[in-house]
């Protein structure tokens, strides 16, 4: 039997919370461990490890795997241990618990996050807003999909019982955010904060689509 209640799926990095964490983690904290171990200039490793990054490019599931990545470069460090070291850069949405609690009396909440869920975990504990979502979902680890296209908003409508028109999504991805979803007939909204070091992408405003704050769009729905 299909939940009758509406389903509001979030994007997590650029949405929900600051991108700025995952940069930290990849782009500097990789980078330092990787000079430390190489005895070199954090410039010079931050530009070797960028360029290892792509030579698997975003498109390949392991460019996600933190682990992998630690390995490759042999590096004395775990996963947990470099996510911890730089939590606080995660930083919530303004007025996150409390718009999320009233929403939650209405809908029903879920994470939809390209993330790894190593990531998507330590950020929803580290913010408080775990207790929100009756279902916390990363394409990358859990429908081993290296994007949020087509394909991964039929899997979501399958695993939670729905159909496209019991769904709203909102993110801060022009195409896997708002593109992707709305072309299934999914209720789409792109995130775009004030703040523009908020999120990664900085793209233009769909006109009635766009949202700068999640207080917006609980006023809009």
């Amino acid at each position: 039997m299909r939940n009758h209640r509406k389903i509001i799926s979030f994007d997590l990095d650029g949405t929900l919370v600051s991108a700025q964490y995952g940069d930290m983690v990849w782009n500097h904290g990789i980078p330092v461990e990787y000079a430390k171990k190489y005895s070199m200039g954090f410039e010079d490793a931050r530009k070797t490890v960028i360029g290892e990054y792509k030579t698997l490019g975003d498109g390949d599931l392991l460019w996600y795997d933190i682990g992998y990545w630690l390995k490759r470069f042999n590096l004395d460090v775990s996963p947990e241990e470099l996510l911890k070291r730089y939590e606080d850069y995660i930083l919530p949405a303004q007025d996150a618990k409390e718009v999320l609690g009233r929403l939650k009396e209405r809908y029903t909440l879920i994470v939809a996050s390209n993330a790894a869920r190593i990531f998507v975990e330590k950020e929803l504990a580290y913010t408080g807003l775990a207790p929100y979502f009756n279902r916390i979902i990363s394409a990358t680890s859990d429908y081993g999909m290296v994007k949020k296209g087509e394909d991964f908003y039929r899997r979501l409508c399958l695993e939670m019982d729905a159909q496209a028109g019991d769904f709203i999504h909102i993110g801060d991805h022009p195409v896997f955010d708002f593109m992707a979803p709305s072309s299934l007939g999914i209720e789409a909204y792109l995130f775009k904060s004030h703040d523009p070091f908020f999120s990664i992408y900085h793209t233009e405003k769909i006109d009635g689509k766009t949202i700068s704050s999640l207080g917006e769009l609980e006023v809009l729905l």
